[in-house]
């Protein structure tokens, strides 16, 4: 499958997601952790990180593996290398498209598609009608103690004004469908920020398992966290510039900033610990991206948006 094969797949499943009028089915939600952005401000300074084993040993579960327990592999494999993956497949264990995400073929297999698995069973989280309400508040599943709820929104403009300020092509397949689609380009910022939670999620689910990946299906996964977290500083720039009546709404709403700020030392997180497997799950264009994403004015809109200074030198998951 190619890269752009693979982000088809991926706009495919949104849609599934997001079709009007439809109910996104889920799973029961966990309870309210104590660090759900909104409830408790994010202190500074603040460092993201979360709990992973990516050297947990998973031989048993490979040699039990069967297309009937890979429900209870997953939540397995997980409990042992990334705990909040496990708890995600917990909440969403009665999601009725989970197979549609899942290769149940072989070990390696499953391992690879739970890119896919994990990135659409985000959007089935976040997106259920009892968490969002499109363009008015939207939830994030962040990790397994970590979830933001009722986050709000007011709307917002088209996701394709950003356009202008991509001067290169290391996007360009994502662009071609997220921004120049007719549909997907009209999106506003509930598209940006649910596009970016599911494909920041689906990098530390196969980050975790990466020596069984030996196709292309997770082969984006670097390159999908560090486009969304360019889509997303590039509209809070169109915002401050282009709209500044929107661009005030939004940056009197601590929830909102609290989870801009959040995502962005996520997404430099699990850059950083994926980065030993560019070329598995990325291309170096990935680190091209992320290096724009650190133009200081976009740093400079960040931290005018969250009001906190974020680290530039090796710890960039920290604020300063």
């Amino acid at each position: 499958m190619s890269r752009r094969l693979s982000a088809r797949l991926l706009t495919a499943c949104l849609v599934l997601a997001l079709g009007s009028g439809t109910a996104v089915a889920a799973g029961p939600a966990p309870g309210s952790p104590s660090g759900v952005t909104g409830q408790s401000r994010v202190p500074d300074p603040y460092c993201y990180d979360e709990p992973s084993r990516p050297d947990a040993d998973l031989s048993d579960l490979k040699a039990g593996f069967t297309s009937s327990n890979w429900m209870r592999t997953l939540q397995a494999m997980y409990k042992r290398r990334w705990p909040s993956g496990e708890a995600l497949a917990i909440a969403q264990a009665n999601d009725r498209y989970w197979d549609q995400f899942v290769d149940k073929r072989s070990f390696d297999g499953f391992a690879e598609s739970m890119m896919v698995a994990i990135h659409e069973e985000t959007h089935m989280w976040d997106l259920d009608p009892s968490r969002t309400d499109w363009d008015v508040h939207i939830a994030a599943w962040i990790n397994g103690g970590q979830q933001a709820l009722a986050v709000p929104l007011h709307g917002g403009f088209p996701r394709k004004e950003i356009l202008p300020l991509i001067k290169d092509r290391l996007s360009s397949s994502m662009d071609d469908i997220y921004l120049r689609d007719s549909t997907q380009g009209s999106y506003r910022l509930q598209g940006v920020l649910a596009e970016q939670n599911a494909g920041l999620t689906g990098l530390p689910s196969v980050t975790v398992l990466q020596e069984f990946i030996k196709g292309v299906g997770a082969s984006n996964a670097r390159d999908i966290a560090a486009t969304n977290l360019r889509y997303l500083l590039l509209y809070l720039r169109v915002a401050k510039d282009k709209h500044p009546a929107y661009w005030a709404q939004i940056k009197a709403e601590p929830k909102l900033r609290d989870l801009v700020l959040t995502q962005f030392l996520r997404t430099a997180y699990w850059l950083e610990k994926s980065a030993p497997y560019t070329g598995k799950l990325g291309s170096k264009d990935a680190d091209k991206i992320t290096a724009t994403n650190y133009a200081p004015e976009n740093i400079a809109v960040l931290e005018e948006f969250t009001g906190r200074k974020v680290r530039l030198d090796a710890q960039k998951n920290c604020t300063a």
